[in-house]
């Protein structure tokens, strides 16, 4: 079902049995296949292919050329940048070992999960089976083979954690306005996460492997 109030270019290819929800926009010649599910207030660029199955949540933006592969579930708020790719398959073969077209039951789909609010950036792979942290950010080009923690900031081949970000997006400083290395070493010593953007102060969350807001937004800041 698509919703009267969602914006579906002529060229798209959207297959039976999709939903789309309210205020979604869907951009030239994307594809959409059978038994996906797409959100409220979504935009899916030009060119971006969503597989059967796949689930999108609301106010998320996929940009062109996305892939976004059978078996991948993306929450709200999410950023798929332009050329990623979500894939779904870690041991990928055309054919069986008996040298015949590999078909549907000879392989098993490894789910990928974009937790809220992360953002995978431009020409980012995240490989199978991998699940990316709330307000995590993945640098362009980057190889994602582990999950990724929450707020954590990845990039490189394979992908590293090398800083952590704020809700908004911003690369979160020291109490010296330093970026924040990656690793928790620094944090026995320097303790306070700070964002210059916004203001949210966070803590390392040692155990979780992940940070935990203590303070919100200064007064006028970006929400």
């Amino acid at each position: 079902m698509i919703d009267p109030s969602a914006r579906v270019h002529p060229s798209a290819d959207i297959e039976a049995d999709v939903t789309v929800g309210p205020g979604t926009s869907i951009w030239q010649r994307a594809q959409v296949r059978q038994g996906a599910t797409i959100g409220a207030e979504c935009i899916v660029g030009r060119d971006a292919f969503i597989d059967e199955g796949v689930s999108i949540g609301d106010r998320v933006k996929i940009q062109n050329q996305a892939l976004v592969y059978h078996g991948v579930t993306v929450e709200d708020g999410v950023f798929i940048g332009p050329n990623a790719i979500l894939t779904n398959d870690r041991f990928p073969r055309a054919i069986t070992s008996s040298g015949e077209l590999a078909r549907g039951g000879d392989w098993q789909v490894s789910p990928i999960v974009l937790r809220h609010g992360c953002s995978i950036g431009a020409g980012a792979i995240v490989v199978a089976g991998v699940d990316v942290g709330e307000f995590a950010t993945v640098g362009a080009g980057a190889v994602v083979t582990h999950d990724v923690p929450g707020h954590a900031l990845v990039a490189g081949n394979p992908a590293r954690r090398i800083g952590w970000t704020c809700a908004c997006g911003a690369r979160l400083v020291d109490s010296n306005g330093d970026p924040v290395p990656g690793e928790p070493a620094h944090y026995a010593i320097d303790s306070a996460l700070n964002c210059p953007a916004c203001g949210r102060g966070y803590s390392y969350a040692q155990g979780a492997e992940t940070l935990t807001e203590q303070t919100g937004p200064r007064e006028g800041a970006p929400a």
